[in-house]
């Protein structure tokens, strides 16, 4: 599986994004898609996710603001982003899961995109 993110850029605060990732290759052995980010000086953190078995997940700090979203085949993910704010900048990673591994033990990654939010 490949996957390859597009849509990052610089914006204002309150403003939005669609982040989007595309998958090729095996696609229908994906069972959970998620993305990730990582702000400098940070730890990469799951911010959200979709699973075929869970739902979807998003952590508190983008809960009510993002929302991730996937195409019925599978071969896009997309993250909408909305009222953006300046600890939202770091760079997003796109992940997909595949074969019998515990919740959001991601095995397939990109090469991610920079998404800056000025103040």
């Amino acid at each position: 599986v490949q996957l390859v993110e597009s849509g990052g850029d610089l914006v204002q605060t309150g403003g939005s994004l669609r982040l989007s990732c595309a998958a090729s290759g095996s696609i229908f052995s994906i069972n959970a898609m998620g993305w990730h980010r990582q702000a400098p000086g940070k730890e990469r953190e799951l911010i959200a996710a979709i699973s075929d078995g869970i739902g979807t997940y998003y952590a508190d700090s983008v809960k009510g603001r993002f929302t991730i979203s996937r195409d019925n085949g599978k071969s896009t993910l997309y993250l909408q982003m909305n009222s953006l704010k300046p600890e939202d900048t770091a760079m997003y990673y796109c992940a997909a899961q595949s074969g019998d591994r515990k919740p959001y033990e991601f095995n397939y990654w990109g090469q991610g995109t920079q998404v800056a939010v000025s103040s």
